[in-house]
């Protein structure tokens, strides 16, 4: 068997249907150009039958993406004809088309008794269904997958002969979803290579699988799948779907790649376009992922405990099975924290500039582990600030928030009016944005005439109560280098404001250390013509 495993990329159509993942015609067009870059096999760009919208971004897709596209489709001739009208623009393009075939659906879904009195002859509609389907979306083109939606909990006698028979009627990939996330892993492995067994035309499809992560099992289930003869895995990107999501589109093609030594599989994918494609689809749909995340998490590929540090600076191997940079990360973080040691300590010191001998460095660790008990993080202004570097004075900083002014309503635009200290003078701005703390940045902004990347704004309580104080943590970027401003006050604003002022005089004070004239375009007396 041809050991390439086909990535088709569903983000666009079962992601989508994350709650509140809702995306626009724009944003899945974007996304769909970012999976190109990827280098994905297919892309199903949408359900074309179920909205104007939907139709019309199958339609963008189809006319602009130079890969196969998929729309999805039901056992309807509306459906099919609807996917192919919206798919016609497209150089490559499949029809897929899914029928439920588990029992529970079937009587749920098809109780009435115009598709049988009982549930032998409901099946044998439902097989009727499934072949015509196949054979009308094969009079507009020759790619058409379908689907047997539950298979994971469909008898397996009924379930090999509902995909025989659509092979049959022209059927040229034949999915095997686990619907309901319900099978472990050696279960549906099982199940795909007993359809291998007693599908006498199973040579004459693709077998794909789509599994849902309602244990947690998806990307096990589909890798499964893949060792028992699937050669299509239905997936998205950041594991995104229905309820709990689908299998995660990255951990599929990065276990495929850095176990070559015990899978023979690999996929055409654009490993390094993984990291911006997360990115994307998050900013896009609103839908955050989680720090612990695999591939693409914040925390991947950052280390706190100090012997997990001290390991990642002799060897990376240690602790890491990829690199970063294979992702598309830029690099490995070392995050210092409470449980750091003082190799992580030291490294970071020595890029700050500050070289210590041994009894130097056993000083300055005692009072980073006090300061560690009391913080999540220990930042670079932090490290400074315990070495004695005066740098950092808030009297000698570049700029100063002098005072912040919001108005806000659920009927009005939000407004922040900000006066700055800039050397011996003040600067004052005002700014509208899509909330109070986008208003005050502009503002922010506006004032300084810099606008820079912001990488990275979270907020969270440090004490409790209703007078809170609230840590504001801003990260923004220059070429490639971060800088990071943080501020605590009980009003939250105010601390986002005083945190991204931090943030830019961090970056001023760099590119000035640098000596880079020319890349300091925003001098203080640029500032203040």
């Amino acid at each position: 068997m041809n050991n390439k495993v086909t990535i088709f990329d569903t983000t666009l159509r079962d992601g989508e249907q994350s709650p509140g993942a809702s995306l626009n015609v724009f944003e899945k067009v974007e996304i769909a150009r970012q999976m190109e870059k990827l280098r994905v096999d297919v892309i199903e760009a949408g359900f074309p039958v179920s909205s104007p919208a939907q139709f019309e971004a199958v339609q963008r897709i189809a006319g602009e993406i130079d890969i196969v596209i998929a729309g999805l489709a039901r056992t309807k001739e509306i459906d099919i004809k609807s996917a192919y009208e919206a798919l016609r623009e497209a150089k490559r393009f499949r029809i897929h088309a899914f029928l439920c075939t588990s029992d529970i659906h079937i009587l749920g879904k098809f109780g009435d008794d115009r598709y049988g009195k009982n549930l032998k002859e409901k099946r044998r509609t439902i097989l009727k269904m499934a072949c015509d389907s196949v054979a009308y979306a094969k009079t507009f083109t020759k790619d058409v997958e379908f689907s047997a939606e539950d298979a994971g909990r469909t008898d397996i006698g009924y379930l090999a002969e509902v995909i025989e028979a659509t092979i049959a009627a022209g059927a040229t990939t034949v999915n095997i979803p686990d619907t309901t996330g319900y099978t472990f892993p050696k279960e549906f492995g099982a199940r795909i290579a007993e359809l291998r067994q007693r599908v006498k035309n199973i040579d004459k499809a693709i077998i794909s699988v789509h599994c849902h992560d309602d244990l947690g099992l998806a990307v096990a289930n589909s890798l499964s799948g893949v060792e028992n003869g699937a050669r299509q895995v239905e997936c998205t990107i950041n594991g995104i779907g229905e309820r709990a999501g689908n299998a995660s589109l990255e951990e599929i093609v990065m276990a495929l790649k850095v176990r070559k030594d015990i899978c023979e599989y690999y996929t055409d994918i654009n490993s390094e376009e993984i990291y911006n494609t997360s990115k994307m689809v998050s900013s896009f749909t609103g839908m955050i992922v989680q720090p612990n995340k695999a591939i693409v998490g914040e925390n991947a590929f950052a280390h706190e405990s100090g012997i997990h540090q001290d390991g990642m600076l002799k060897n990376r191997q240690t602790y890491e099975i990829m690199t970063p940079e294979s992702v598309g990360v830029n690099k490995t973080k070392i995050i210092l924290g409470r449980h750091s040691g003082r190799h992580g300590l030291k490294s970071r010191l020595y890029e700050l500039g500050y070289k210590l001998n041994e009894s130097e460095l056993q000083s300055i660790y005692e009072k980073f582990l006090e300061l560690a008990d009391k913080k999540k993080e220990v930042f670079d202004d932090d490290l400074r600030v315990l070495m004695g570097d005066q740098t950092l004075d808030i009297k000698k900083e570049r700029y100063e928030l002098d005072y912040i002014q919001v108005t806000m309503g659920t009927n009005s635009i939000p407004t922040a009016t900000v006066k700055i200290k800039a050397g011996e003078d003040f600067i004052q701005e005002s700014a509208t944005g899509d909330g109070a703390v986008d208003a005050c940045f502009n503002a922010i902004e506006r004032a300084l005439n810099l606008k820079p990347s912001l990488e990275s704004y979270n907020v969270r309580s440090v004490t409790s109560g209703r007078q809170a104080m609230g840590e504001v943590i801003v990260r923004i970027r220059t070429n490639d280098k971060s800088f990071t401003g943080r501020r605590i006050a009980t009003d939250v604003i105010e601390a986002s404001a005083k945190a991204y002022i931090q943030a830019l005089n961090q970056q001023q004070s760099y590119l000035e250390s640098k000596g880079n004239d020319e890349t300091l375009k925003h001098s203080l007396s640029d500032v203040l013509k």
